[in-house]
């Protein structure tokens, strides 16, 4: 399995206050969707989350988002290593993802960007 990167997922109260913030930090523009009634911005290695606290509590229990190859190929490389993949894989808008709860006890979301 190849790890491409990890995006760190970060909770705010208030999404348009942190925006510029992490904009100038990391030196480009958000990318902003919404799932879930979620409203995301994208930032460089950032990924700043807002919306409701029920929503937001599931959320960071997710420690961070890990970018691969073939989010099939993680699936099968995790449940060897012994992982429990909890949720997916699943198709999001920018490809498709599954959430992982590793032997330590952390858990992972892995993206991949295939159609």
């Amino acid at each position: 399995m190849e790890i491409l990167g990890a995006t760190l997922r970060v909770c705010v109260d208030d999404l348009e206050t942190a925006v510029p913030f992490y904009e100038r930090l990391a030196g480009g523009s958000a990318l902003r969707f919404e799932r879930g009634g979620v409203h995301v911005a994208a930032v460089g290695c950032f990924l700043l989350m807002s919306g409701p606290e029920a929503e937001l509590e599931q959320l960071r229990k997710v420690a961070a988002t890990i970018a691969v190859k073939d989010v099939d190929e993680a699936h099968q490389v995790l449940s060897e290593l012994g992982a429990l993949v909890v949720a997916g894989p699943v198709a999001t808008p920018g490809g498709r993802n599954l959430i992982a709860l590793h032997p330590d006890g952390a858990v992972y979301e892995y993206v991949d960007r295939n159609p």
